[in-house]
């Protein structure tokens, strides 16, 4: 294994990084870090408990003038060397990515820690580029224009799958609108979100813009999303705990932003491209082990196609490499624990009642056996309702079902709670034209499946949740919108003060 640095003496200090500095958590309660690759521990620390989470508030609040005051040149030249500092810890964070959640060492390297880079590069300029509707006269009598503010301390809980991007999702367009942040990472991968958090401070932004607790949801999660002092939630996880953080937010009139899980349909018209389909869907089904809000999960395919999809599709997955996440030709890493391992095997197990396991369906064994290891795996003759279809399973498995006309295929496709992500393979524009308007989603994607950039839009409808990462649209979460209107006039008795008192001056 690559050893970069140790990490038990890196974070000597702690997990909790609050106010500019590592700290220990004030918990009972102790969490270790698991290589799931080996079964081995990396490294154990002391758990948030609700006091770490008032000290990260209060210095989150503490910051909270100073860097809402800074002006938008000031706050993007402070992320411009935020983006530098990260990439000059590149390799440190690709190593701790890989180590923490089993990724292979070619997709931290070339997708996770370049798009978190490239996020904080974007937010740098977004942050000059807070626009409102122009100032203008619109009632005649009165000058009118809009400000765009900053809403205070955020509290944003980030989930185990990509750590350091989610870190800069949550984090990146909230600093950047001149608010403060307290993130809780997932307590089972917090090394690069600290890690992150020590870039921001290095680059200079003031002690307390970014403060990270890393502690269980019941305990460190549920203070922060139900703290007073927090004026904004953000939440990436699963719907049904989003449900929870929504029940918790409202006690105190938070805004609320939620990102949440997804079982996206990947449809194929009888006219698409064979080939680029079938590697798109192995593609976009098996990233990060699958454990992707918007990987592929549902593969619709029109008759005409369906059976050479399917032999397509098991041959590529056939060819995928599992083994070590440091091994610059491995494809497939482990998934982040033995625990979601189990999880993924139970839905699979229970589908062989119902369905046909074409290809995978298993642990690997040999010297895979001790890592949380399991084989692309294509299923089909699944019903549409049953629960493998319909429940979001995150891991390394495509259910594929075969349609006859383009009516049924996109109601087939619309046929979960979901609306996170969807794609439409087609070489007929007008087909791929409808899909984009009746697939109910978030962002669909047409003869591609998963890329996303900093420039667009992330996020979800119905299930699925609301509001957007990346983007300046994500300005919309994370600013307050305020209308400022002058009387032009310098009259002191107005016309509308009758409908009030007195009668129409003549």
């Amino acid at each position: 294994m690559d050893q970069r640095f140790d990490v038990t003496e890196r974070f000597a200090d702690g997990a909790q990084y609050i106010a500019g500095r590592l700290r220990q958590g004030g918990s009972e309660g102790t969490h270790q870090v698991i290589d799931p690759a080996t079964g081995e521990q990396v490294f154990g620390y002391r758990l948030a408990g609700a006091a770490d989470v008032d000290a990260a508030v209060a210095a989150a609040g503490a910051a909270f003038p100073e860097w809402a005051g800074a002006t938008p040149g000031e706050r993007s030249d402070a992320l411009h060397r935020f983006a530098a500092v990260l990439t000059e810890r590149a390799d440190d964070l690709a190593y701790a990515e890989s180590l923490q959640c089993g990724k292979p060492i070619k997709l931290s390297t070339e997708f996770d820690v370049p798009g978190s880079i490239d996020n904080t590069s974007f937010f740098a300029g977004a942050a000059r580029q807070l626009e409102g509707k122009a100032a203008g006269e619109y009632s005649g009598d009165h000058t009118s224009y809009i400000r765009r503010e900053p809403i205070g301390v955020i509290g944003s809980i980030a989930p185990w799958n990509y750590p350091l991007q989610m870190a800069a999702w949550k984090v990146l367009p909230a600093i950047a609108a001149g608010n403060t942040i307290v993130l809780k990472p997932a307590e089972l991968t917090p090394l690069t979100s600290l890690m992150f958090a020590q870039a921001a401070t290095e680059a200079g932004l003031p002690d307390g813009v970014v403060n990270v607790v890393s502690g269980t949801g019941a305990e460190a999660g549920e203070r922060l999303v139900s703290h007073p002092a927090v004026a904004m939630t953000s939440f990436t996880g699963s719907t049904a705990v989003g449900k929870r953080v929504a029940e918790l937010a409202t006690s105190t009139v938070k805004r609320i932003h939620l990102e949440l899980g997804g079982k996206a349909p990947f449809v194929v018209f009888d006219d698409a491209d064979l080939e680029a389909a079938a590697h798109g869907a192995v593609a976009g089904a098996l990233i990060n082990s699958g454990q992707d809000c918007t990987a592929a999960t549902r593969a619709y395919v029109q008759r005409p196609l369906y059976d050479a999809f399917v032999a397509a599709v098991a041959d590529l997955m056939a060819s995928v490499r599992l083994g070590d996440p440091f091994d610059p030709h491995t494809d497939l890493g482990p998934l982040v624990s033995h625990a979601q391992r189990d999880r993924v095997a139970g839905f699979v197990d229970r589908a062989r009642g119902y369905a046909t396991v074409v290809t995978g369906g298993d642990a690997p064994g040999g010297d895979l056996a001790k890592g949380a290891y399991y084989r692309p795996t294509l299923i089909t003759g699944a019903p549409q309702d049953s629960e493998i279809v319909q429940s979001e399973i995150f891991g390394p498995v495509l259910v594929v079902l075969p349609f006859d006309d383009d009516d049924e295929g996109i109601a087939l496709a619309n046929d979960t709670p979901y609306g996170l992500a969807a794609s439409a393979w087609s070489r007929d524009v007008y087909r791929t034209g409808r899909a984009s308007r009746e697939l109910r989603a978030g962002c669909v994607w047409i003869n591609d499946h998963i890329p996303i950039i900093s420039e667009m839009p992330h996020g979800g409808v119905r299930a699925s949740g609301f509001g957007k990462d990346m983007s300046a649209y994500s300005f919309e979460e994370y600013t307050q919108v305020k209308h400022v209107m002058f009387d032009n006039t310098a009259v002191v008795r107005k016309d509308w003060h009758r409908t009030v008192f007195g009668d129409r001056q003549t």
